[in-house]
């Protein structure tokens, strides 16, 4: 529902950033009393349909969140924290939940964690419902986010931390790193090894964004660093999964015959790879040299060891929970403080 210009003209020009939005806010900008505002949020059939529309036009141009633990509940909001990740499925983000929640812990906070399925309106909706609890701090996957999402979150006056992503603008802070400069590295690698015929086998880019941006930048690295390079980008609609990573190398064949070098959005992908280049008797390295990320478990022992982009997981929760406990001890960061990069370091095994 979209406000028309006269309720548009009554929301203040210059809010603060990060403040909190209040019921008060609300029956202002509705032009109702606070106590029409709150009879509308417990029994919307109780007020007037005019006074009805008029609230929600308000709650909808503010990005207005009810407070569930208003009252004496309050003091309890500062010892959660909520924590929204794309999958619970995904291992890449559980070393970061996992440090992020015991560096937590060691303070008294309580984490809540939600998993949007890459999808932004489902993200949006845990959001919603994370800011009905009044939590000491949202933490959320990457840059990308819907309008909605951000419209929430400015107006709440909660404190933001976007993880495992820079490079853009964030709603407050961010802790991570470049996803371009990953594919780059990943490119200058395969590069380095004589590379002429390469590819970048990613899934679910459509909706991943930060894999959708390391196949971006090792296509640009690839278009920059030398000529006569063959470079596709290929994607699988579903999930990164091992058997996704053998279905994208054989479709990396058909397209590239000569292929001698691969880069994957994932260890898993990585690994299919591996088996599909194994049932087919393809030499790795000799024949295709293979680039993993995020050094999950089995990287360092398949056959042969997985050459691999290793993020600091463990840094970026540690970093997180640094920043949530400034906060709440009245330490917001600012300025370039507030964006912090924990950088990613190529491990070379035996498949390359």
């Amino acid at each position: 529902m979209e406000a028309d210009s006269s309720l548009q003209d009554r929301v203040p020009r210059k809010r603060r950033k990060m403040q909190r939005v209040t019921m008060m806010d609300v029956a202002k900008l509705a032009q109702v009393s606070p106590s029409t505002v709150s009879l509308y949020l417990r029994k919307p059939a109780a007020v007037s349909p005019a006074a009805g529309q008029e609230i929600a036009r308000a709650i909808s141009t503010l990005g207005y969140v009810p407070n569930l633990v208003a009252g004496g509940l309050a003091a309890a909001s500062s010892k959660v924290v909520s924590i929204i990740v794309p999958s619970i499925r995904n291992a890449f983000f559980a070393e970061t939940v996992s440090t992020l929640q015991a560096e937590l812990a060691a303070e008294g906070l309580q984490v809540i964690l939600g998993h949007s399925e890459y999808g932004e309106d489902q993200e949006e909706a845990l959001v919603r419902t994370a800011l009905s609890w009044a939590p000491a701090a949202v933490v959320l996957t990457g840059l990308s986010h819907s309008t909605g999402t951000r419209k929430l979150l400015q107006a709440s006056g909660v404190p933001v931390i976007e993880m495992w992503e820079i490079g853009g603008k964030p709603i407050d802070m961010a802790v991570g790193f470049s996803h371009p400069q990953v594919g780059a590295s990943a490119a200058r690698h395969l590069l380095s090894k004589e590379g002429r015929s390469i590819a970048f086998l990613g899934a679910r880019m459509q909706e991943d964004h930060r894999a959708a941006k390391r196949a971006s930048g090792f296509a640009e690295e690839a278009k920059r660093a030398a000529e006569h390079v063959t470079c596709e980008i290929i994607n699988h609609p579903g999930a990164a999964t091992v058997e996704a990573g053998s279905l994208l190398l054989s479709r990396a064949l058909q397209q590239i015959p000569d292929l001698d070098g691969i880069a994957c959005s994932n260890d898993l992908i990585a690994l299919g790879a591996l088996f599909e280049c194994q049932r087919r008797g393809i030499d790795v390295p000799d024949r295709i040299a293979v680039v993993g990320f995020g050094d999950l478990d089995f990287s360092a022992s398949c056959i042969p060891s997985l050459t691999t982009i290793r993020p600091s997981g463990d840094l970026i929760g540690k970093e997180v929970a640094r920043l949530i406990l400034a906060g709440i001890h009245g330490e917001h960061p600012t300025g370039a403080s507030r964006i912090i990069d924990t950088g990613h370091v190529l491990v070379e095994r035996r498949s390359t």
